[in-house]
């Protein structure tokens, strides 16, 4: 008796350490895929340019246009080229710090990921998008033949969303869609990333990501990139001097 006792104590414990190290395997597969479908959305060293369509339930727009630029996991800077309004501006993020420079302020100020400083649905950490790797940790939510569907919990709460819910095509690793919620478990917005496109050097991925929310009924707002290119920088253009310079770059 006392040996069947300590046999099962033995299953129970190989039982629950088999159990463990299945969710740690899993995670880990999440986050090898979650970065691999950073990798695809953005180089690690890059230029683009983006087109930003802000609609109204009323039928009205609002269009930008940036240049932006990205080194690493970190650091984002964008220059506003359009519309004439808003032309010189300059927006900065290092990790989770943003700065907005405003040519006849004179000084960058600061931002936050909740911001909007373009309006519309998408928000300053949806402009100057980190990788998502950066600030979640992922978990296989579930999966069936066509696609993953990730879990992602925020790593600190400075960032602009509490938990994602992330869909990813199986076959290319490419990010389809992306639910974002509130703490409280409020669904806040859907971004949903459209029309793959071949940018040459090897980038392909979605041209187009739109975003709704129902929070705001009858608003649209719309990303579409019209080029991406592989490109290194030093360091100094990702400083609070160089913001006003950076139609330098182009």
């Amino acid at each position: 008796m006392k040996n069947y006792k300590i046999l099962l104590i033995s299953i129970f414990f190989l039982l629950e350490f088999s159990i463990i190290q299945l969710f740690s395997a899993n995670d880990k597969n999440a986050d090898e895929i979650l970065k691999k479908a950073d990798e695809n959305l953005m180089p690690s060293s890059f230029e683009t340019y983006r087109k930003l369509i802000n609609e109204e339930p009323d039928g009205s727009k609002k269009e930008f246009i940036f240049y932006s630029v990205k080194k690493d996991r970190d650091k984002v800077a964008m220059l506003y080229l359009s519309p004439a309004s808003e032309k010189g501006r300059a927006a900065l993020r290092l990790g989770d710090n943003m700065w907005l420079y405003i040519p006849n302020v004179g000084r960058p100020i600061r931002i936050t990921s909740l911001q909007s400083s373009v309006g519309g649905i998408f928000n300053n950490s949806d402009i100057m998008r980190l990788d998502y790797s950066e600030e979640y940790n992922a978990s296989i939510l579930e999966q069936n033949d066509e696609e993953y569907v990730l879990d992602l919990k925020a790593k600190t709460s400075y960032v602009a969303y509490d938990k994602l819910k992330m869909w990813v095509e199986k076959k290319s690793i490419i990010v389809a869609k992306v639910e974002c919620y509130a703490a409280s478990g409020t669904l806040i917005k859907t971004l949903e990333f459209k029309e793959v496109k071949d940018f040459g050097d090897g980038i392909v991925r979605p041209a187009v990501i739109e975003t709704t929310s129902p929070l705001y009924k009858g608003y649209r707002s719309i990303m579409i990139f019209s080029r991406i290119k592989l490109r290194g920088f030093p360091n100094e253009v990702f400083t609070l001097d160089f913001m006003p310079r950076l139609g330098e770059l182009r």
